[in-house]
């Protein structure tokens, strides 16, 4: 019996080791896409495929085989980030248990739709995973191609400690599909990845991550949506676009992030323990924004947020009565319980939305009238040394119910009722942005249900602990509220932007040009007393100021060039100080590449003039400029001003997301002097902002067939104040929205039209 004994534990020792050499010997380094589908070709359980270290281009990775949850199939660098993979190149999975770490996409974009999909072909992915992977500015030449960096397929696949940035085309980063019964029910884990830095993209379809979509939306997903860092995801006003059922979201942080978490469609989303991270430079940092029925908010710490409407730091929609799939269900049933708001701008807005005021130019399909109903605020608490009130309201709130919500500070009791109480808290810092109040505030109402709320935004048990607010225990002493080093693969570091360049001084245009190709990107070049000569135009590519060295006489700039002084890149940024630049009446001042404007551009100018140009800026239609700010500035003899309505197919596109213009002149323009364009009725695209200021016009206009000095058809933040408009040639100086506040302040007018409001502006339905 012993000896028995002894073969049985021989053998499984020896199976045990057979099976461990075998795991060893199928770890296969390939070098080439050659290889790579070779050794994919002859995967089975437990493979292992190591990519050489180096630059993989024009690449086509697919990834299929069937792993089992002990040996999967593995596919990763040979060091952690030492395989770049660039060009027109992808990777797709197909099978199950699949595992995809280390790799680094950058230095291009994909051909297909997706950087990363969870199904090959036809071939669906299950059970895989990729993590500790890095997608870093891999985005389209064309800022209207629409893309996915990531697409999840199948059930049960996971995206793990990644860092995903940098994406200005068209296209959600991440996109959760749910067609068909194989892509439901799916619990997909999207968890510990830091998702960097996504600029603002001048119109919608520029979430961060998108589950579901509009047909999908009442379907069950179940998708988990935990410990992630969300730092400047500004591409639209939905940072995330929940669209179906049962998804969670929790231990997220939002930081300074122009946007909000969007329940758009779906219900019973669990939203618990976020933290959202507002300052003091941006209204458009926003919170939750609620539609649908059944949610959840709870233990939520919302700091600094000064958004309205829909960005405000809890905004609750109205529906649509009997909606249809692709607009805006009524919101029920929604619990929102022991969150923090300190330091916000009007926390709670109510009836976000509501247009019935609207009815002459929209159908009644499109009127939001449905108000909350069954909604539970209760235990919550709300401080600010600022003045606010609690509430904006847009409609009737009878359908909330408040209970035991505690308020302290500055803000203002706009609600009559017993469920809103107006204490003197003490607030108390216990770390970097973090405040509570010094006092218990252990009266707190027990709803329906409450005792599921087990945790509070620290995971502190709330059991015998009663406490309204986001936090029953302050962490320990020391400890960050947001801790930049916990997301994303322990292995990458994105580059920060070297501050310290020394600036270079040029006294001839050929030294001026060799800066300018030469330079490091934010290179101030200082330009000696004279005057600077071009026969070609000078491309900016990168972070350029130029600047008069003597800030008491202005440089002088002549361009003799076809058709432009200045050409903007993807990225380029332009910054002109003291400089006075002439042209010959044959080109632009500055105007955009015709193609792959990939990424944002800039243009800053100060103390400067421009004299006869066809314009001061022509773009492109895909074209899009962050910021074009313009101070203390003279223009004088242009046929055309600012010229930014190239995009013209009404489908919520615009091409910039910031006009300033303060203290400058205008002079004899032959058409308007801004033409500034945002078409289609979207309400995912709030955004345009035109702010003029303290400026003169004059002697411009005669040549316009339209006859308006300023068009802003669309724009939505419109500022006009403190001007001087004198001997225009037009009918109207500009139409303001009336419906958005737009109107005109403190103009003075001499022989130049007249300010017209429009209350609605009728815009073309994009649904």
């Amino acid at each position: 019996m012993n000896r028995l004994i002894y073969y049985i534990v021989t053998l499984i020792l020896t199976i045990g080791y057979s099976a461990d050499s075998l795991a060893f010997q199928s770890e296969k380094i390939v070098s080439s896409i050659e290889e790579f589908n070779t050794a994919v070709d002859n995967a089975e359980p437990g493979s292992v495929i190591v990519m050489k270290d180096g630059k993989w281009k024009d690449v086509a990775l697919k990834l299929t085989g069937e792993g089992t949850s002990k040996s999967p199939i593995t596919l990763k660098a040979q060091t952690k980030g030492g395989v770049t993979i660039e060009g027109e190149s992808y990777l797709e999975l197909g099978g199950n248990f699949l595992i995809v770490e280390d790799l680094f996409f950058t230095n291009g974009y994909t051909p297909t739709n997706t950087v990363i999909q969870f199904k090959s072909d036809k071939r669906i992915a299950n059970n895989s995973t990729v993590k500790n992977c890095v997608i870093e500015n891999f985005t389209q030449p064309d800022r209207d191609t629409d893309d996915h960096w990531v697409e999840f397929w199948g059930r049960n696949n996971s995206l793990d400690h990644c860092y995903i940035a940098g994406k200005s085309n068209t296209g959600p980063t991440v996109r959760v599909y749910l067609k068909g019964n194989e892509h439901i029910n799916n619990r997909h884990q999207i968890v510990n990845n830091y998702f960097g830095p996504r600029p603002r993209k001048g119109g919608p379809h520029g979430e961060t991550l998108q589950i579901g979509d509009s047909y999908t939306s009442m379907t069950p997903s179940y998708t988990n949506i935990s410990h992630n860092l969300f730092d400047r995801c500004n591409g639209e006003v939905e940072i995330i676009s929940s669209k179906s059922n049962l998804n969670t979201f929790s231990n997220n942080v939002f930081f300074e992030s122009e946007g909000s978490l969007v329940l758009r469609h779906g219900n019973y989303a669990t939203i618990d323990a976020n933290l959202f991270i507002g300052n003091d430079n941006s209204s458009n940092i926003g919170g939750i924004r609620v539609i649908n029925t059944g949610h959840w908010i709870t233990n939520n710490y919302f700091y600094k947020l000064t958004g309205e409407e829909f960005r405000a730091p809890l905004a609750v929609m109205n529906g649509i009565p009997k909606s249809p799939l692709n607009r805006y269900n009524q919101v029920t049933d929604v619990v929102v319980a022991y969150n923090s708001w300190i330091d916000c701008g009007t926390p709670w807005n109510f009836g976000v939305g509501s247009n019935v005021d609207q009815s002459e130019v929209l159908p009644a399909s499109e009127i939001r009238s449905a108000r909350a109903e069954r909604m539970l605020v209760a235990n919550n608490v709300i401080y600010s040394d600022r003045e606010c009130a609690i509430t904006r309201r847009y409609d009737s709130i009878d359908g909330v119910t408040f209970k035991n919500n505690t308020i302290g500070g500055a803000v203002v009791n706009d609600i009559n009722d017993t469920g809103v109480l107006s204490n003197a808290i003490t607030i108390e810092k216990k770390g970097d942005m973090l405040f509570i109040p010094k006092e218990k505030l252990d009266e707190v109402h027990m709803g329906f249900d409450f005792e599921t709320i087990k945790t509070d935004l620290f995971g502190a048990s709330r059991e015998n602990q009663p406490r309204a607010g986001a936090v029953v225990i302050a962490p320990e002493k020391g400890r960050k509220l947001v801790d930049f080093s916990k997301y994303g693969p322990n292995w990458f570091k994105p580059k920060e932007e070297n501050k310290n360049i020394p600036a270079i001084t040029v006294s001839t245009a050929k030294a001026l040009i060799e800066a300018i190709e030469k330079g490091e990107s934010g290179v101030e070049i200082l330009l000696e007393k004279g005057e600077y000569v071009f026969t070609k135009p000078l491309d900016i590519t990168k972070k350029i100021t130029l600047k008069a060295k003597n800030v008491k006489q202005k440089v002088k700039m002549s361009f003799n060039t076809e058709d432009a002084a200045f050409k903007m890149h993807p990225n380029g940024r332009l910054a002109l100080e003291n400089i006075s630049i002439n042209g010959t009446n044959k080109q632009d001042a500055i105007r955009t590449l015709e193609k792959q404007m990939s990424s944002a551009y800039n243009i800053f100018i100060t103390n400067s003039q421009f004299e006869n140009f066809k314009s001061i800026l022509q773009t492109s239609k895909s074209s899009f400029a962050d910021t074009i700010q313009i101070k203390n500035s003279k223009f004088i003899n242009f046929q055309n001003g600012i010229q930014l309505a190239n995009e013209t197919d009404d489908t919520g596109e615009y091409n910039a997301e910031f006009l300033i213009v303060e203290n400058s002149n205008f002079e004899n323009f032959q058409n308007s002097v801004i033409d500034y364009y945002r078409g289609g009725y979207d309400e995912s695209t709030i955004g345009g902002n035109m702010i003029l200021t303290g400026n003169t016009f004059s002697l411009s206009g005669l040549a316009d067939e339209t006859k308006i000095l300023i068009k802003n058809r669309g724009i939505v933040h419109v500022t006009v104040a403190d001007n001087t408009f004198k001997n225009n040639s037009v009918d109207l100086i500009a139409v303001l929205w009336g419906e958005k506040g737009q109107k005109p302040m403190n103009n003075k007018i001499t022989n130049s039209g007249e300010f017209k409001i429009v209350e609605n502006l009728e815009l073309k339905l994009m649904y």
